[in-house]
């Protein structure tokens, strides 16, 4: 028996690059210089991206209907389990945005983000049913793209 459904981790996604995207647009306010501010405002745009990806692939996807106390109330239990158990926590943003003073310490923070999102994504698929792996192998794949991409402009700060 599975604990999530794919449309859960999809909507963890969903949630996990809005939080993102939050992130990169304060980094644009942090960093000095333009170069830098147009790098993160672009990181930003991709993680919107993802987002709209992630929505359309959950869009597509057979919903399970959850008994809900209230309208949204599983909604708001994914976005809070999300926001204060995962990828971008409300922990991690408050502790180590206070680290992120630089272009390169900015930088730094979305890669071992990006890195627990893979992980994240990669352990949760086997508590989803073994029909749905190719939705959580797309949501990998765009996070090792978005991985690749800040590593290889991290070598510039450096």
């Amino acid at each position: 028996m599975s604990s999530f459904e794919a449309t859960d981790i999809l909507e963890f996604a969903i949630r996990i690059e809005e939080n993102g995207a939050n992130f990169y647009r304060f980094a644009v306010q942090i960093v000095k210089g333009e170069d830098a501010k147009k790098l993160f405002t672009r990181l930003a745009d991709e993680e919107d991206n993802h987002k709209r990806t992630f929505e359309k692939i959950y869009a597509a996807m057979e919903k399970t209907n959850i008994p809900e106390s209230y309208d949204g109330e599983y909604r708001a239990y994914l976005h809070d389990y999300v926001d204060n158990s995962i990828v971008f926590s409300k922990e991690a943003m408050t502790e180590e945005l206070k680290k992120v003073t630089d272009t390169l310490s900015a930088i730094d923070f979305a890669i071992r983000r990006e890195m627990d999102s893979i992980l994240y994504y990669s352990e949760i698929k086997r508590f989803v049913p073994a029909n749905q792996h190719d939705m959580i192998d797309k949501i990998i794949e765009e996070e090792r793209r978005h991985f690749s991409v800040l590593s290889e402009i991290r070598k510039k700060y450096c």
